[in-house]
């Protein structure tokens, strides 16, 4: 009996074994459970988010999916102390095993298995457990996770196989995920501390070694104490290993947990409204009609001719990697090179800020207690508001839940019309309040917007680009997505198109006020001021003054098809733009973007240059794959071009833009425009220097959202100063290559007087849109 005991427990061992044997031989061979490929093995992270920098080099965002915002760091940038504390904590005997560490397994097995002890600690060593974060899925029991540990040890002996244990670390700290969408440590230091993974301090790095054990758990965002305890259990551990003596260990305990914190979002930081933009553009698909909804054609027709004629629109689809896949800008690790500059990034956004926020929003604010329409115009009746807001309503997330609810429209206006807890954003933060739904709609729409977009007149490079004020409240795109009317920041192109024709800006025009018939009907436009009212002034005047009358005048003797025309020339593409007399004045919708591209062609020699977003894209090898160049069409003659100069030169000196010198004292050689819209709905101002054209629109989410007075309301007030400010900090920075002293390229023996006849035919080939025609009054 004893003999077959002693055979039978040889033969239940050789049956274990044998058993054991088939069975990681068929986990190795991906016969059992998931054994991943080869070549995955040896790039297990191809995954990881695009970097978008700065063309004076800095880091201004990342693209990823979900939890993957991460960006892969070297083993040469991580701070000595973070690899101490991470093997000190996680794998003593890191160095010594080969991907499984059988001592520790069976000290877990004993300890925790046997004894019960939950102190004892794991036997997973970090090889496994990179094996468990790149390639194991969620266990949901007990069965299910010891089913996965024979997987993750042949995964573990693998990767041991396939790299250094230098390389491991790495791994392991680039994938692990630190929670506040912190994935990685190069992006866990700026999240937690501000820093590169280079220059943790020991605390620090002890503190994220500290989350790898639960990150959760140990927050140190939610609960600092609870962090603080397990960033000692990581110090007390170094000592253990020997990387810390016994004095650094009880200095470095008794230091309070010390956070830099700040969310990873590409909500948050410099530049988001264009990192948006950017992300959105290169990601476009081509555009098919059925996809656009039937009140969209603007939009389809707009991005058919991007799709077209710019590269970079929808690159992630129109090119291909080596291995024959779309490029996916949230996993594939690029880099993206881009024109904008971070310093003039800054400046331009704070200009906004400053001067929307601490300035203009104070100021509407004060009709909250005149206007019984607040924040809308007075001139609208109660029923008019209530339409507009009922129409805010029906484009409302709540009324699209209670609707597919099933709920009827009076127990949704019900809803709207009771009170109920809710955070509203303000400037300094979100705060609780009690609110009606429909209160709440109103008290949002009374924040004005901005939009501001400034680009070399020479390359295209855009070097600075805000589209708002607040992304996470208001993502709406005022620099390249929204359209307002133009007013006359128009009326440029129209003397353009007059210089074209054989004029001059010392030619003369009658002052009085016309009525003119167009389709038979009789239109006579008004304007802001009756200075030199009957006299004979030139069109250097009647620009300065951003005069209607004079308008009207040239758009007279001018062809408004030919006009209409010209305006494509120029690069704006609203085909809804209808040739006619009151097109002088503005009343078409353009975005920002726009208009200031179709100012370069004045400061360009009367060449058009197109925004040129991104220089170059890099994959994640090193490898250039993409180089965009500007793109440029001419407009208008060189001497048409410098006349232009010549008249938007005295806006700034003498005019409607003349608060750039007594106001803002800057001395430099510029032009603008400044436009104003009925109602004072739509401010902006277009400056032009040398080398920088800049254009700024501010005004209401919906047109009757405005000041009522035209002194506050005006384009010289509300958007002219964000110019200001934004040029001031340009110039006072010396390293941005930006001088007052700079002078447009124009001969020194150029007479704006003469006429040449060189002229060329303008926007020959466009067709025209056959629609009613709009009539717009601009007050300036």
């Amino acid at each position: 009996m004893r003999r077959i005991f002693v055979y039978t427990l040889w033969g239940l061992l050789a049956i274990i074994v044998l058993v054991a044997t088939l069975s990681f031989w068929g986990i190795a061979s991906g016969k059992i459970g998931y054994m991943p490929p080869l070549e995955d093995l040896q790039n297990p992270i191809s995954r990881f988010a695009t970097q978008i920098y700065s063309s004076d080099g800095k880091l201004i965002g990342t693209w990823s999916m979900s939890r993957e915002n991460r960006v892969m760091v070297d083993y040469s940038k991580l701070s000595p102390t973070l690899v101490q504390a991470l093997v000190a904590t996680e794998d003593a005997r890191f160095y010594e095993h080969s991907g499984v560490d059988f001592y520790a397994l069976m000290r877990a097995i004993v300890k925790r298995g046997l004894l019960g002890k939950k102190s004892a600690g794991g036997g997973s060593t970090i090889t496994q457990q990179l094996a468990k974060q790149l390639y194991s899925d969620v266990a949901h029991s007990t069965g299910e996770r010891l089913l996965q540990k024979p997987i993750e040890w042949v995964i573990a002996v693998e990767l041991e196989r396939t790299y250094t244990k230098d390389e491991i670390i790495t791994l392991y700290l680039n994938y692990f995920d630190f929670l506040h969408n912190a994935v990685g440590i190069k992006t866990a230091a700026n999240t937690y501390f501000s820093k590169e993974p280079s220059e943790l301090t020991l605390t620090e790095s002890a503190t994220l070694v500290g989350l790898c054990k639960n990150p959760s758990y140990f927050n140190p965002v939610r609960f600092p104490e609870r962090s603080r305890d397990r960033r000692n259990v990581v110090l007390g551990q170094m000592l253990k290993e020997g990387y810390i003596t016994q004095e650094v260990f009880d200095s470095c305990k008794a230091l309070p947990l010390e956070l830099h914190f700040h969310a990873n979002d590409h909500k948050d930081g410099i530049a988001t409204y264009f990192r948006d933009f950017l992300r959105r553009y290169m990601t476009a698909k081509k555009p098919v009609r059925k996809d656009y909804p039937s009140w969209s054609y603007v939009i389809f027709y707009i991005d058919s001719l991007t799709w077209e004629q710019d590269p970079l629109y929808g690159w992630c689809h129109k090119n291909r990697k080596r291995d024959g896949g779309e490029y996916n800008i949230y996993t594939d690790g690029l880099k993206v090179y881009t024109t904008l500059d971070s310093r003039m990034q800054r400046y331009a956004e704070q200009a906004c800020y400053d001067h929307v926020v601490k300035f203009l929003q104070p100021e509407f604010d004060k009709g909250r207690a005149v206007k019984s329409n607040y924040p809308y115009s007075n001139l609208l009746s109660q029923d008019q508001v209530q339409q507009i807001l009922n129409r805010s309503i029906r484009q409302s997330d709540r009324y699209r839940v209670m609707k597919a609810a099933g709920c009827s429209e009076d127990e949704i206006q019900r809803a709207f019309n009771t009170k109920t807890d809710m955070q509203v954003f303000t400037y300094h933060g979100d705060v609780d309040t009690i609110m009606t739904p429909i209160d709440s709609i109103r008290y949002m729409k009374s924040f004005l917007r901005t939009g501001f977009f400034s680009m070399c007149p020479q390359n295209g490079e855009v070097k600075a680009y805000v589209g708002g004020l607040d992304f996470q409240h208001f993502a709406y795109d005022m620099a390249t997505e929204g359209r307002r009317q133009v007013g006359s920041t128009i009326k440029p192109f129209l003397y353009s198109l007059a210089m074209e024709d054989g004029m001059t800006p010392c030619d003369e025009a009658p002052n009085v006020q016309e009525t003119y018939m167009v389709n038979n009907q009789p239109w006579t436009p008004r304007n802001g001021s009756k200075a030199r009212y009957g006299e004979m002034v030139t069109l250097k005047w009647g620009l300065q003054q951003s005069n209607n009358w004079i308008s009207a005048y040239l758009m007279s003797r001018l062809n408004p098809l030919a006009f209409v025309k010209l305006l494509n020339e120029y690069g704006i593409r609203n085909p809804e733009i209808v040739p006619s007399m009151a097109l002088c004045l503005g009343p078409c919708d353009i975005t920002v973007a726009e208009m200031v591209s179709a100012y370069t062609a004045f400061a360009n020699h009367g060449i058009r240059v197109a925004p040129l977003y991104v220089t170059r894209i890099v994959d994640s090898e090193g490898n250039e794959v993409a180089k965009f160049e500007p793109r440029m069409n001419e407009v208008i003659s060189e001497s048409s071009a410098h006349k232009m100069i010549y008249m938007l030169k005295a806006v700034v000196d003498g005019g409607t833009g003349g608060r750039i010198r007594f106001r803002y004292n800057i001395k430099a050689d510029m032009g603008g425009k400044t436009g104003t819209t009925n109602n004072n709905s739509d401010a902006w101002f277009m400056g032009v220097t040398p080398r920088l054209v800049s254009g700024c629109w501010v005004g209401g989410d919906d047109r009757d959202i405005h000041f009522n007075n035209m002194a506050m309301g005006q384009g010289a007030t509300m958007a002219l100063p964000i110019f200001a400010y934004y040029m001031q900090k340009v110039y006072a920075n010396q390293s941005l290559g930006y001088s007052e002293d700079e002078h447009f390229d124009i001969p020194a023996n150029f007479d704006p007087c003469s006429v040449v006849d060189d002229m060329e035919p303008v926007g020959e080939g466009d067709e025209p849109f056959d629609e009613n025609i709009t009539n717009n009054d601009e007050f300036e």
